[in-house]
């Protein structure tokens, strides 16, 4: 084999460049490689980030409806204790008047939240259907503030003498009927009065005025 090594001093060369580019080629082979690796956990990283805030949104989503839609609750139960309470609604009488542009208001701010209230918080997801309700909601609040303000600040002022007078009796009246302690006969005499009373004056909520026959009816049957 001897006589073969005067091939290595002239092929040396060629064979040291054709290792070293295959060297080199390996090691750009290994870099493009790793650089593919991190381009993928760039993109799940991404992604993963993505999902997390999406569901980083949609729980905070979740929260504000929730939140609007106890503030909505909170006004309707406000409105109620108005609507369900005929004596209340005697001691402010603009309440009782959709004619006026404040109650009006309210009335039609109401059924505008009332249309886009969800069924829970979950079923509303998308960002303009949250941003409707929040504004009605808002809208809602404003109203019944404003038409209840109106309210006590007017009183019984629309109303002549005579008819301050047949409010406040009406009032005393309905007091009895929803009174436990008085008779089932004082009680029902004095729902008829009341209704008397205020005939052709101020119409009072059918809800009102169904809960207190309600609670005369009870004492009756007892």
């Amino acid at each position: 084999m001897w006589h073969l090594f005067w091939i290595i001093p002239v092929f040396g060369g060629v064979i040291s460049t054709a290792i070293n580019r295959l060297e080199a080629m390996n090691e750009r082979r290994a870099e493009r490689a790793q650089e593919r690796y991190r381009l993928k956990q760039e993109v799940r990283l991404a992604k993963v980030q993505a999902q997390g805030s999406a569901l980083e949104q949609g729980a905070t989503r979740t929260r504000e409806v929730r939140t609007l839609m106890r503030q909505h609750q909170e006004t309707i139960d406000e409105w109620a204790a108005y609507e369900l309470d005929p004596q209340r609604m005697l001691e402010y009488p603009v309440m009782a008047d959709v004619r006026d542009p404040l109650v009006s208001a309210f009335h039609h701010a109401m059924l505008t939240a009332d249309s886009l209230r969800p069924g829970s918080a979950e079923d509303l997801t998308d960002r303009d259907d949250v941003d409707q309700y929040r504004a009605a909601v808002h809208t809602l609040q404003t109203a019944f503030r404003a038409a209840e303000a109106e309210a006590i600040r007017r009183g019984f002022s629309d109303f002549d003498v005579a008819d301050q007078a047949h409010l406040n009796r009406a009032r005393k009246l309905f007091d009895l009927a929803a009174d436990d302690g008085a008779s089932a006969q004082e009680r029902t005499q004095a729902l008829g009065r009341g209704r008397e009373e205020i005939n052709g004056i101020v119409v009072l909520p059918r809800r009102g005025m169904a809960a207190l026959e309600r609670k005369v009816a009870g004492a009756i049957e007892a």
